[in-house]
């Protein structure tokens, strides 16, 4: 009877965060998805449209962070569904709007609307699902991000034939705003909420009698296992992020590919990275289930450092092999393998972050990582592109390839390192 339970409120709780997060991230993308109907009314230059969405990517950035501190101090299924309310809102509001400076206003505040949905997200799935099980359902969750982003720019295109971008958005802030209510109903925090025993202990106890809960910030902040995560993740994604924005230029500009193929090759890149996410979490966790998490090492290193090193080797060949007269089936199969080895050590680095942390600092773990990856996903832009305009896309490419394989072979060395953040507790005598 228990486990017919925990099975009807781990399928309807899972349910409602996947359709939940689908309308966070569809909402996150309305304004990009209607902008060339926008344009169309409103007169809006580059330097324009780039002022709105960048309001809205700092505000992410921020509430991300805070709100990963918050889901371990509040009621997670408040944070996801209050963010959620607060999304379908400034949608219908935008809807009205019709200026740069209120534009720009409102789509920052839908970035702090943001920021509230993944944090809770994941508190939720490590109260309900069993380490075995976690790092599937989170990659899986992770997909509706993919679901959004890829079916989003269709819907939208669809929709704008018939209505006005004005009624697109106000009628997709209004089903955020329904469904916001029903998140709220559905999502419960942990079981014991229900009245089922909680799948691990909050306030276990050790030999001594040191409860995890009784670590302070200072010495969960101090745990080298944190800053390993972080560097390694903040490289990672700073990697990905620089082929995402720059591999269609490198492709045209110095491959002398066409247009069309650099655009598939980005295609190719997203469902590997689809792909990749979920056999990270399915594979991990396979290796969970057969040799349990210990206090050093972790099961999910060894998909993690082969992924790194399968991100370096993909890299390099796509460097190196790819001229103006490469098949393009080569292209396209160099973009999924790129894809797949780096969405799934970012899927599993926010597994690890969250499953390694003190059951009080799980949220705050995730947003620490979460924010040295957004600066990765920062010195992606900028910095990398310097460095190609001094010395070519050749070169910048190159660099990082280095930087990712240091960081994989410095990773493989660090992975017996003690993975239980904060102290552990004393033995007895």
């Amino acid at each position: 009877m228990a486990t017919a339970s925990y099975g009807y409120y781990r399928t309807t709780i899972f349910l409602a965060m996947f359709v939940g997060y689908t309308l966070y991230y569809f909402n996150r993308k309305t304004f990009s998805f209607v902008m060339p109907s926008v344009m169309q009314e409103i007169k809006l230059d580059k330097d324009d449209l780039g002022m709105i969405t960048s309001s809205q990517s700092l505000a992410y950035a921020i509430s991300k962070f805070i709100s990963g501190v918050l889901s371990d101090q509040i009621s997670a299924r408040w944070l996801f569904s209050i963010g959620l309310f607060v999304v379908g809102s400034i949608n219908v509001v935008f809807s009205w709007s019709s200026t740069v400076a209120v534009f720009s206003v409102l789509w920052f505040l839908n970035g702090l609307g943001q920021g509230l949905g993944w944090p809770p997200c994941g508190r939720v799935l490590r109260k309900w699902f069993e380490p075995s099980q976690f790092g599937t359902w989170w990659a899986v969750l992770s997909c509706s991000m993919n679901l959004a982003g890829s079916l989003g720019p269709i819907i939208a295109t669809v929709l704008a034939q018939t209505y006005s971008w004005r009624t697109i958005l106000s009628f997709s802030g209004m089903i955020c705003l329904t469904v916001s209510f029903v998140c709220l109903l559905v999502i419960k925090n942990e079981p014991k909420d229900v009245g089922l025993p909680n799948i691990e202990a909050t306030t276990k106890k050790g030999k001594g009698g040191t409860s995890v809960d009784d670590l302070t910030l200072s010495e969960f902040l101090l745990s080298p296992y944190l800053w390993l995560l972080s560097v390694s993740y903040l490289v990672v994604f700073g990697v990905k992020t620089a082929y995402t924005d720059w591999g269609q230029l490198f492709l045209i500009q110095d491959k002398g590919q066409s247009t069309l193929m650099g655009s598939s090759y980005m295609s190719a890149l997203e469902v590997g990275g689809l792909l990749g996410s979920l056999a990270a979490g399915y594979i991990s966790d396979k290796a969970v289930a057969k040799q349990g998490l210990r206090i050093y090492g972790n099961p999910r290193h060894f998909i993690l450092i082969c992924m790194m090193a399968g991100m370096s080797v993909s890299m390099y060949l796509f460097r190196v092999t790819v001229t103006a007269d490469s098949s393009k089936v080569w292209i396209l199969s160099l973009g999924s393998a790129f894809g797949f080895s780096s969405y799934g050590p970012i899927a599993l680095f926010g597994i690890l972050a969250n499953e390694t942390a003190p059951p009080n600092y799980c949220g705050t773990s995730h947003a620490i990582v979460g924010l040295m990856a957004n600066i990765g996903g920062f010195l992606a832009g900028l910095p990398f592109s310097t460095v190609a305009k001094y010395h070519g896309w050749e070169m910048a490419f190159w660099v990082a390839e280095m930087i990712c394989l240091v960081t994989a072979v410095g990773y493989f060395l660090l992975r017996n390192i003690q993975t239980k953040m904060g102290r552990l507790p004393k033995k007895a005598n």
